[in-house]
């Protein structure tokens, strides 16, 4: 089917033989598509381990940083506070993170892992390993490679665009809960 044949087709809903972000965007529309069955194939990885997608990346963050402001997790993951301040009610229940005043500013809140929690990064490295295995499942190490270089490209294009556009996000998207 050529390019033009697709666009003919498309012109009706009930004609429509593939979706429309193919025609003008099949890359981007691929990429959705991968993006979609990692965080599926990640979240039923996390859900064995107690988290929710979403979760590991405020946990690595806290692990490599120490206890930080509530304020700094939300910048850094770059979500809305609503959405930040449920995770960390949900992880605080499950014993993996504390909240206390930030003895500097007692108006904010300094987060930090538990001890506890020491044992669910060996559980989510496992898992994160376990992720990588099943995305690279078919691919030799040339292909790993290429893919890795490919994708970093793709990553630091799409990067100078969101910041020249000015979006909120400031954390490197190759850093843990980057954009």
């Amino acid at each position: 089917m050529t390019a033009e044949s697709v666009r003919e087709a498309h012109t009706t809903p009930q004609c429509a033989a593939v979706p429309s972000a193919v025609l003008d965007g099949p890359v981007s529309h691929a990429i959705s598509r991968v993006a979609r069955l990692h965080r599926i194939a990640a979240g039923r990885l996390l859900r064995d381990l107690g988290l929710h997608p979403g979760q590991e990346f405020l946990m690595m963050h806290l692990w490599d940083s120490g206890a930080v402001r509530q304020s700094e997790l939300i910048k850094t993951l770059g979500l809305d506070p609503s959405t930040v301040t449920k995770m960390l009610q949900r992880l605080e229940q499950s014993g993996h993170v504390r909240r206390r005043p930030d003895p500097s500013d007692r108006r904010a809140s300094l987060v930090e892992a538990t001890e506890a929690s020491c044992g669910l990064l060996i559980d989510v490295r496992r898992a994160w390993g376990e992720l990588e295995l099943q995305t690279l499942d078919g691919l030799d190490a040339p292909e790993r490679a290429e893919l890795a270089r490919l994708l970093g490209k793709v990553e630091t294009a799409l990067w100078a665009e969101v910041t020249r556009a000015g979006t909120e996000c400031e954390t490197p998207p190759t850093a843990p809960g980057g954009c």
